[in-house]
């Protein structure tokens, strides 16, 4: 029995070219500017150090700058850079810059599973801070309500089995009673080998490549959790 439901976001509830083409321009745009006003923030000040830190050197202002860009426009999933980029998105989402795009099937699916009691989870590479920014922000009002906990890279990285098996411990939920969406099948792999659930979101533009080794679905009027989604 499916006691939980763990989601990505990107390509799963949300549209990918939500976060490349309005998320990441403005973090790009706006970048330079946050970091000289902010330089002082402890916070960001600890977060410019976590950059250098990453990048294996001491970076100047400039320098942390420029390896940030370089950092957005090759989709790093690396702490410092998302939890920067939350920071960032916090103002856009605020002043109404843009909404977090949500498929209006996952809406519907997310909000008849939590009325069922099911506990709903996000595991994404956004920093946590921006996963509740996104879903408080959508363009179906504020989704958070529903969602019972969030995970980002700092839980460990979406690839591998451990990250997994602590999230199942956090919950305290057995990994065989929480099922795993995303569109990545490595991501699916690593979900799997930890003893989940796991099904793959191949939504028409998303592009993703069809994994042989989990189920599958088109969006999210396709879950059904009276299915064991294990494939042998």
């Amino acid at each position: 029995m499916i006691r939980a439901i763990l989601t990505d976001i990107e390509g799963t509830t949300s549209s990918i070219a939500f976060v490349k083409d309005v998320l990441f321009p403005y973090a790009r745009e706006h970048m330079a500017e946050f970091i000289k006003s902010h330089a002082l923030d402890p916070q960001v000040r600890r977060l410019l150090d976590d950059v250098c830190a990453e990048a294996g050197q001491t970076l100047n202002g400039e320098g942390v700058i420029a390896q940030l860009i370089q950092w957005i426009n090759e989709d790093k999933k690396l702490t410092p850079l998302k939890i920067l980029q939350g920071m960032l998105w916090e103002e856009g989402y605020r002043t109404g810059k843009f909404t977090g795009h949500v498929y209006e099937d996952a809406v519907k699916k997310l909000q008849e599973w939590h009325k069922a009691g099911i506990g709903l989870y996000i595991y994404s590479s956004g920093s946590v801070p921006a996963q509740k920014l996104l879903f408080s922000h959508t363009n179906f009002g504020d989704l958070t309500t529903m969602l019972s906990g969030y995970f980002d890279t700092r839980t460990g990285s979406k690839r591998e089995s451990d990250s997994y098996r602590k999230i199942s411990h956090e919950i305290n939920i057995p990994e065989n009673e929480i099922l795993f969406l995303s569109d990545t099948a490595e991501e699916l792999d690593a979900a799997r080998a930890a003893g989940m659930n796991t099904l793959q979101l191949l939504r028409d533009e998303d592009g993703a490549t069809m994994s042989p080794d989990h189920y599958h679905a088109r969006n999210f009027n396709e879950i059904d959790l009276d299915k064991i989604y294990v494939k042998q």
